[in-house]
């Protein structure tokens, strides 16, 4: 992972310190509270609808177990409300029906980033100072710039990966923190980053996705998209450039951002992200881009040129993990010892398939621990949880661990023959469910129980359809499906790319739930990126699980054999499915 220069931690010290100095002049009243706003969200810090919400920066979603270590310290010691603020939000929400809101906990985000949602403002300036002393901040993750650098959670180690997308995501976020031009865009604006020829980044849902290609000479470029977002107005990017030779990526996307920033919309927060000034202008826009990128080039003397040795220092940077000297067995006595192991325990079996995934090296394998469970929301992961991931990372993946899209985290550094004993430690800490890829494996937003903006709650939706699915035989059956759940029109749940998509709206005040079919994220299993389509009206809470019953029966009615739900979908069409979820709605209605 990448390693800090001196200049980088002394920055991120600096920022801290500097920090404090604005908390510090905001509660003596010297900083007004307008002044205080932009400064506390561009260092992560939001407030949400009963308290603060800190978001962590974690590029390229990489952590390693010293860092995993001080995100449990803030958990554990940190993140727990006022006790008048706890007992309102406890109040409030138990109208509705939450049994709880956790504490002390931690929540893996769709950005790979990390998220607290109840650590005081009075105590954010000690937050910093602790995420500083191992290389990590909140600069640029919320407030109208260029947010955090999103990848592959493989990025470096995938078998499939043309060229490994981490320096050049690294050279971009050196380029654009604190970016004296972008510090102030439109909106917030959003990166993807691919090196893999299997986009698992989603890249063509960002307003900015780049995908590493080779030419017919055998050349590294960028397949560039721009424009694309979610949101009120669900959009795939638009291609700009099929190929943009490496070195003039920079250069490239100073102009896509010039532009954008020159023309984005300022006066309609709904209409100012960079999707719909590229859907507006259209081919104006691409013209504009390619006439700015021309003056760079010819006229500015192409500044941001990537030369040879600035690629090499940034890719130093990035220090492969010292694995422990050991006398490693043979790879057919490994692939024999997990046999025996798979035959003995259907358990280990199903985990082989589903969580781990094959490395570059063939010693060594990618797997996944799975955050989605009973009685704890997607991605969420306690002090306790933290440590342990810690503690994982430690005896089986050199001391690393990343963040991923689907909100799980993955150990990329697994001897082969370490699969079991791994396995074993991680189904005693929970984190072993097979269901990477199936139903259960969702994505959630922390929707309505705390974020201001969102009309419906996620988690209870989350957890009741978790907890009818519990059986590995029939999500087996049901094989590889995306849900992804949005507390509200903004998809921070990325409810438009699910093969299903629910969606939290709010009706007369009370909260319904609008489903979708047939989204996709432009991953090898669900094909080219396009938005799903709603099923009818919403539903309400109670009825969702027995809508996404009623949609898999179809499913399984209707399926060749071998066949994936999503191909099942395209290939039948959406009317059986649409009948047979509102099916269920009358069926509800029929029996209140």
């Amino acid at each position: 992972m990448y390693q800090y220069t001196d200049f980088d931690r002394q920055f991120v010290h600096q920022r801290a310190a500097q920090f404090r100095d604005q908390l510090e002049r905001w509660q003596s009243g010297k900083l007004h509270e307008d002044e205080f706003r932009p400064l506390r969200l561009q260092n992560g810090w939001y407030v949400q609808r009963y308290a603060p919400m800190l978001r962590v920066a974690v590029p390229y979603g990489e952590l390693s177990s010293k860092q995993i270590r001080v995100l449990a310290k803030i958990a554990r010691e940190y993140d727990e409300p006022e006790a008048e603020v706890y007992r309102n939000a406890l109040k409030t929400q138990g109208k509705l029906g939450t049994q709880k809101l956790p504490t002390h906990y931690a929540h893996f985000s769709t950005r790979q980033n990390v998220q607290y949602n109840w650590i005081p403002l009075a105590k954010s300036a000690d937050v910093m100072d602790l995420l500083a002393s191992v290389d990590m901040h909140g600069i640029q993750t919320s407030g109208n710039c260029i947010r955090n650098i999103t990848s592959d959670e493989r990025a470096g180690i995938a078998v499939d990966e043309i060229a490994d997308p981490r320096p050049f995501a690294e050279i971009m976020r050196q380029w654009s923190t604190l970016h004296p031009e972008f510090a102030f865009l439109p909106r917030k604006f959003k990166i993807a980053i691919t090196g893999a020829t299997e986009d698992r980044a989603a890249t063509g849902w960002h307003d900015v996705g780049l995908h590493v290609v080779k030419n017919e000479a055998g050349e590294i470029g960028f397949r560039v998209q721009v424009g694309g977002g979610m949101g009120r107005t669900p959009i795939i990017g638009t291609v700009l450039r099929e190929f943009l030779p490496w070195q003039q990526i920079m250069n490239y996307l100073e102009a896509v951002i010039r532009v954008y920033n020159r023309y984005g919309r300022r006066d309609n927060i709904y209409k100012a992200r960079i999707k719909i000034l590229v859907k507006a202008e259209g081919q104006r826009y691409i013209d504009d881009v390619e006439a700015e990128y021309k003056q760079i080039l010819e006229h500015d003397g192409a500044p941001h040129t990537i030369t040879q040795a600035e690629y090499d220092r940034v890719a130093a940077s990035f220090v492969p993990p010292q694995l422990a000297t050991r006398v490693l067995q043979s790879a057919e006595q490994t692939d024999a010892d997990l046999r025996k192991y798979a035959a003995d325990d259907v358990r280990f079996a199903r985990w082989l398939a589903r969580n781990v995934a094959p490395h570059k090296n063939p010693a060594l394998r990618a797997v996944t621990l799975s955050f989605k469970r009973l009685h704890q929301a997607p991605g969420d992961a306690d002090a306790n949880q933290l440590d342990t991931i810690a503690q994982l990372a430690d005896r089986f993946s050199a001391g690393e661990a990343r963040v991923t899209h689907d909100q799980n985290v993955v150990l990329p550094w697994v001897h082969a023959e370490d699969l079991h004993a791994l396995w074993y430690a991680a189904r005693e800490a929970g984190f072993a469910s097979a269901n990477v890829h199936l139903l259960t494996d969702m994505i959630a937003c922390p929707g309505g129980d705390f974020c201001s903006l969102a009309n419906a709650r996620s988690i209870p939706i989350a957890e009741a359809i978790t907890e009818r699915y519990q059986d590995l035989d029939e999500l087996d059956d049901l094989g590889e499906i995306d849900l992804h759940i949005s507390g509200c029109i903004n998809s921070c749940g990325h409810h438009h790319s699910g093969h299903i998509g629910i969606l939290g709206v709010d009706k007369d005040g009370k909260e319904w739930y609008q489903v979708s079919l047939g989204g996709s994220d432009g991953s090898a299993l669900s094909g080219t990126p396009q938005a799903g389509k709603a099923v009818g009206p919403s539903f309400s809470a109670a009825e969702v699980p027995d809508v996404i019953e009623a949609v898999l029966g179809t499913y399984r009615d209707t399926r060749n054999a071998g066949e994936t739900f999503i191909d099942t979908l395209r290939r039948v069409g959406h009317d059986p499915f649409k009948a047979s979820a509102n099916g269920a709605r009358i069926k509800v209605e029929a029996t209140a």
